[in-house]
């Protein structure tokens, strides 16, 4: 058991949640994730790791609300125990000093991102940061980004800020005025795709954060397989990090799809159990 020590809303639909895992926080590095349970009937569930503290014993993630299990970590409360708690799993995201490399996130992945961000600056990089919301008020964490970035932008859809292109175009527009040396997209599968897509042309290597289903964790059930350079690969023991330019999307978009009518039906079911 594993005891909830905050859990928050961020912004609407958008949850932090902070575990204390004193073994976990020891551990952790940026890209990795872990896997729990909501409660004992739940399922296993992936959430990428969004920071740490190995002193205080905890390591938070950052959540969107989509399904049963996602609905019920966003309604516990400090004090509340969840069954499983795993990690940290997956390989770490490769840190060194590249240059300048641009960090691209969007709902859960503004905080799954974040970490990455931070140790490419503590490795000497010049980080430029790039968030994608669809408006001003779904931003959350740009405080601590800004104090790890050299340049920081927000790619929105409401007059707030002075972009509003999609995140592709704002990526493209952003290597045509500078040298960019790595990419690192975290967020929704289209993002990271779209992310992958702008880069391509020019041959910058941009490494995406897969989300595929994943149950395991360990590289035993075989769930989260994806097609990377024409090979299978395991997203939870090969990656969760790869080469956006050698994914095979049109696959992990439909196998990302299979289970859909299947989670609205448990969300439904869930629904109506929990609040009749």
């Amino acid at each position: 058991m594993a005891k909830i020590l905050r859990r928050e809303r961020l912004v609407p639909n958008v949850h932090l949640i902070e575990v204390e895992a004193p073994r976990v926080a020891k551990k952790c590095q940026p890209g990795q994730f872990v896997i729990l349970m909501p409660d004992e009937y739940g399922e296993r569930i992936p959430l990428t790791i969004a920071d740490w503290d190995p002193e205080k014993g905890s390591v938070t993630s950052v959540i969107l609300v989509v399904g049963t299990s996602t609905h019920k970590l966003s309604l516990l409360q400090e004090g509340e125990e969840v069954p499983v708690y795993v990690g940290p799993l997956g390989k770490p995201s490769e840190i060194k000093k590249f240059g300048t490399v641009l960090c691209v996130g969007g709902c859960f992945g503004i905080g799954a991102v974040y970490p990455v961000a931070r140790a490419l600056k503590e490795a000497g990089n010049k980080v430029i940061s790039l968030m994608d919301v669809k408006a001003n008020y779904l931003l959350y964490w740009e405080d601590k980004f800004r104090e790890v970035s050299d340049e920081f932008y927000v790619s929105a859809r409401d007059s707030y800020y002075n972009c509003k292109e999609f995140v592709p175009h704002t990526v493209k527009n952003l290597i045509k005025k500078r040298k960019i040396d790595r990419v690192f997209s975290i967020g929704c599968t289209y993002l990271i795709y779209t992310c992958a897509e702008a880069t391509r042309s020019k041959g910058i290597k941009t490494m995406v954060s897969l989300n595929p289903i994943m149950v395991d964790g360990t590289g035993m059930c075989g769930a989260c397989r994806v097609t990377v350079d024409g090979k299978t690969k395991f997203a939870c023991v090969d990656g969760p990090d790869f080469d956006g330019h050698l994914v095979d999307w049109q696959e992990l978009f439909s196998r990302r799809k299979f289970y859909f009518n299947d989670e609205i039906q448990s969300l439904n079911y869930w629904e109506k159990k929990e609040f009749s």
